[in-house]
């Protein structure tokens, strides 16, 4: 293991948190907020340690994998962990563990939240709103891509890193360089975070909203700023959102693609399968709910089709808004939203969940067994876009889904001892594994996680790393033969 490397990656991490910091102080300035001291004490001890950290050069800049996927983890634990400093030594929190919770649950865009009302929420200083914001926005492309996109980290084997951080099962360079592959991701996810922001503005919302809607909705991530959620915006503001909540669930190579001109391999099976899950689940919820209005919702056809939109683009792409309180809705709806969570965004995205990739994959395995038992002498291969899927990858898909079972039937016991409603478990579990946000019951949109036990919390803060962090990074920590030498 080399430890020098680690160190080296960990104290570039610190000094770039310290810069991330700078967005909620000037917020602070703006409106004049004492709270600024927390982020400035804060940004001092991450400069301090980040530079200690950097002291002497690495005998060897060679990366192995081990290196790479030990990198990740730990820099998301560290970036968490000094994120959550300035909600508690403010106060805005007064529990760590529950400083902790919300900001692991910004940096892995969850959007679950210890705030138990929308007037605490609305309570906050308007520095810390912008800064649970804005992890969702850090975190969303991966931290550690925005680094490599100015730094060499580990030269050539850098690619380990950019591996273990983004979504997916597969992630392929778009230039031959790495640091240029990241450049290109992240000037693509910041020119639509961008044109979202014009939008938003354009339809009313004042700069400090428009700014925090847009960090949340690029990075998926759905914390909200205000008491009510965006049930109180327009309809204009509602259907921006609801659209760039599906944009930036979908692989961000497509944009590259398209700008390269190559529109037909853009929508890839994978685009196209998303797509068309996401429609016919819009249309199966506004059926739904429009036919069953009654006391508790009334909805014309044209609202129930809006409500369903940004209710399904917001949990398939794992972002968590709400504009209506869903936990109301028929069971044929709330179980759609349940699959939903489990089915997530496609790969290479912003959002979460077990990925839409993946389920092509699995599906095909399924119907390649079949015909095995048919004619087994027979020669062949899965396949999408024309292009084999390797053995590996294949193995690798059906590991992980393994790995992610077990962690959720763990979780979902620890959790058990806390609450005894089998519902607010069963949701609250997937809505942190699959970083989305809201589940059902206690948990919904108009509950929180705050009456959960600090150990129930920290289980979902693990949820929630090994969700965004594609479940073997993290495992790997607890790997004995992880820590060994070369």
């Amino acid at each position: 293991m080399n430890f020098h490397i680690i160190k080296r990656t960990i104290g570039w991490l610190l000094l770039f948190e310290a810069m991330f910091f700078l967005v909620p102080i000037i917020t602070a300035i703006v409106y004049s907020e004492r709270e600024i001291v927390s982020f400035l004490v804060t940004m001092s001890i991450c400069i301090a340690l980040g530079l200690v950290c950097l002291l002497g050069k690495p005998k060897s800049e060679y990366m192995y994998a081990k290196e790479g996927l030990v990198i990740v983890s730990l820099s998301w634990i560290v970036i968490s962990i000094f994120g959550a400093l300035p909600f508690w030594l403010s106060g805005a929190i007064p529990s760590f563990v529950d400083a902790l919770f919300e900001t692991v649950s910004g940096f892995t865009t969850t959007g679950a939240t210890i705030i138990a009302t929308g007037a605490q929420v609305a309570a906050l200083p308007k520095c810390m709103l912008m800064w649970r914001s804005f992890t969702h926005w850090v975190g969303g492309m991966g931290v550690l891509v925005l680094i490599m996109a100015f730094l060499p980290l580990s030269g050539a084997r850098n690619m380990h890193i950019m591996r273990a951080e983004s979504p997916g099962p597969t992630v392929d360079k778009l230039v031959p360089r790495v640091k240029t592959t990241a450049k290109v991701l992240y000037s693509i996810y910041l020119v639509m975070t961008l044109l979202e922001f014009i939008m938003l503005l354009c339809g009313g919302m004042s700069c400090f909203e428009a700014l925090s809607c847009a960090f949340s909705t690029a990075g998926t991530g759905g914390f909200s700023w205000n008491a009510e959620g965006m049930g109180v915006y327009s309809s204009y503001l509602q259907v921006v959102v609801t659209v760039f909540m599906i944009l930036f669930s979908i692989n961000f190579n497509s944009y590259y693609l398209v700008l390269r001109g190559k529109i037909k391999d853009a929508f890839s099976t994978e685009v196209r399968a998303f797509l068309i899950i996401t429609i016919l689940a819009i249309s199966a919820i506004a059926i739904n709910i429009y036919l069953t209005s009654g006391d508790l919702y009334n909805y014309s056809i044209g609202e129930a089709i809006k409500h369903s939109a940004f209710s399904v683009g917001s949990i398939i792409s794992t972002t968590g808004f709400t504009t209506e309180n869903f936990d109301l809705w028929p069971a044929f709806s709330k179980a759609i939203l349940v699959i939903l969570m489990f089915i997530g965004a496609c790969a290479g995205s912003t959002g979460g969940g077990i990925k839409v990739s993946r389920w092509l994959i699995l599906g095909k395995g399924v119907i390649y067994e079949l015909k095995m038992m048919l004619h087994p002498k027979q020669v062949r291969k899965i396949s999408i876009d024309k292009r084999p899927v390797e053995s590996e990858t294949v193995r690798a898909v059906s590991s992980y889904l393994v790995a992610y079972i077990l962690i959720y039937i763990a979780s979902m016991l620890i959790v058990s001892l806390d609450c005894p409603d089998l519902e607010t478990n069963f949701t609250a579990v997937a809505a942190t594994i699959n970083n989305v946000g809201p589940g059902l019951s206690a948990v919904g949109p108009a509950g929180s996680y705050a009456f959960f036990s600090d150990v129930s919390k920290l289980v979902f803060v693990f949820d929630m790393l090994v969700g965004r962090l594609e479940v073997f990074p993290m495992l790997l920590l607890f790997t004995p033969a992880t820590w060994k030498k070369q």
